[in-house]
């Protein structure tokens, strides 16, 4: 559709399109993405226990595993943003993909322990980079009065994976073997790349480094299929200016240090959440008490709290917004923490626990999924982005151990008063310093001081209507 103006404006047309047959496209190739990518995390489990089971592995082989498991997010989860910012998202997406299905490919002609071991290395790059990747470029095509919604409903299918990996474990693994589990998710991966080389590079990401001809090809390719041939709203928003390159240091200065530290709190204290109590429910309840059997099925009923709190999580974001919700739900979940230890009967412990799980599910769909991206403006957007996912990385590795140290000094209560207090801290840190993003564009949620403007933009070639 062709306007009055002889420029770009990726990010007036963008957010003035109504959804149509182009977003439903983009959320299915990046979901499927995310999906496999989840389906790629969750395997662990079941192919450990049938690895140890047939004398293949041993305990000290698998810990070496899921340690090359978190060092490979970490390292995917930074360089993703670098790769991202530099040569586009599409670029970044498309590269990690391949990168985490040909690794469970090579693990699934694993020779020996060792060979998987560093195959799931490169694996764990492609599911860091994977979760980077795929929020933020589904943030950037989707306008801002549901972009809340879209974005969250990708941690809802990137979580349950979970179900499905369960599934397919206990169905596959005593059928076929392990080395299956892996096949199919990196088949899987690789036919999504192949059907995802037609999806276009972010326009917003194109005007930001001036590459107007891409992003006006982009935007025009975009607003057809949206359109259909009917006509489309005027954009409202005038031109962004193109913006110099930012460098790694712009993001630990002025107002982009705060909102570094408040994006890398949200996901560390949603992973220690993740991994200091939910991972380790079974291990809480058998030192309880419980038998094995109780514990399990204890923990299935409470984990169904996360996809639901993911998808409360869609309705919230776009709703309620995003910081009262996280704010909410995190001191809800530190409550919550505190009073878990002194629950009584079986079913005080499930419900409690469920809401637990719930409310972390809320913060995983509102603050890691939506609100950490917004936080960053497009030219800095991956590296933001990125940054905090490394931090939540990095201290993922160290929560088993300290989880660990903290139970035997004084059981469940240490651990849970502990996550408690590291929710209060993320709380505190969002209602001090956080802004609120519901409903707003993305051009709109930049510091004043963020990256001022190089140059006025230039014209860009326009098709006639």
């Amino acid at each position: 559709m062709a306007m009055a103006s002889h420029v770009v404006n990726a990010a007036g047309r963008l957010d003035r399109l109504p959804i149509g047959r182009f977003h439903w496209r983009l959320f299915a190739l990046i979901g499927a993405g995310m999906f496999f990518d989840g389906l790629d995390s969750y395997i662990a489990g079941g192919v450990l226990g049938a690895l140890t089971q047939s004398g293949w592995s041993d305990l000290g082989l698998n810990a070496h595993f899921i340690s090359a498991t978190f060092v490979g997010m970490t390292i995917g989860a930074w360089f993703a943003g670098i790769v991202g910012d530099r040569y586009g998202r599409r670029t970044a997406y498309q590269v990690n993909l391949l990168i985490f299905g040909l690794a469970s490919l090579a693990g699934a002609f694993a020779p020996s322990m060792p060979w998987l071991i560093a195959a799931r290395l490169f694996m764990g790059i492609g599911i860091g980079a994977e979760v980077v990747a795929g929020y933020v470029m589904m943030g950037e095509f989707i306008p801002p009065q549901q972009r809340g919604r879209w974005v969250g409903a990708l941690a809802v299918i990137t979580n349950s994976a979970l179900f499905f990996a369960s599934v397919m474990g206990a169905f596959i693994i005593p059928a076929l073997g392990w080395r299956w589990m892996f096949g199919i998710v990196g088949a899987g991966a690789l036919l999504i790349w192949l059907a995802r080389r037609g999806l276009p590079e972010s326009p917003r990401w194109l005007e930001s480094k001036g590459r107007l001809a891409e992003a006006e090809a982009a935007m025009a390719g975009i607003e057809a299929e949206v359109s259909r041939g009917a006509p489309l709203p005027e954009p409202s928003r005038q031109v962004q200016p193109v913006r110099k390159q930012a460098a790694m240091a712009d993001l630990f200065k002025g107002a982009m240090l705060v909102r570094t530290l408040v994006g890398s709190m949200i996901i560390i204290a949603i992973s220690v959440a993740l991994y200091g109590f939910v991972g380790w429910l079974p291990t809480f309840f058998v030192k309880q008490g419980l038998d094995l059997n109780h514990s399990l099925g204890f923990t299935a009923a409470m984990t169904l709290g996360s996809p639901l709190g993911n998808a409360f999580a869609m309705w919230l974001s776009d709703k309620g917004g995003r910081k009262a919700g996280l704010l909410g739900f995190t001191l809800a979940a530190a409550v919550l923490g505190v009073v878990y230890p002194f629950a009584g009967a079986g079913l005080q412990v499930v419900l409690i626990g469920f809401l637990l799980v719930f409310c972390i599910g809320v913060m995983i769909g509102v603050g890691w999924a939506v609100y950490v991206s917004e936080l960053f403006p497009t030219e800095m957007r991956m590296r933001g982005v990125g940054i905090c996912n490394t931090a939540g990385r990095i201290v993922s590795i160290a929560t088993p151990y300290a989880v660990v140290g903290l139970f035997n000094f004084g059981g469940v209560s240490a651990v849970v008063f502990t996550l408690a207090g590291i929710l209060v801290v993320m709380a505190l840190l969002v209602a001090l310093f956080g802004i609120e993003t519901r409903s707003r564009s993305l051009e709109d949620l930049r510091p004043e001081e963020a990256a001022p403007p190089m140059a006025a933009p230039a014209m860009a070639p326009r098709p006639q209507a």
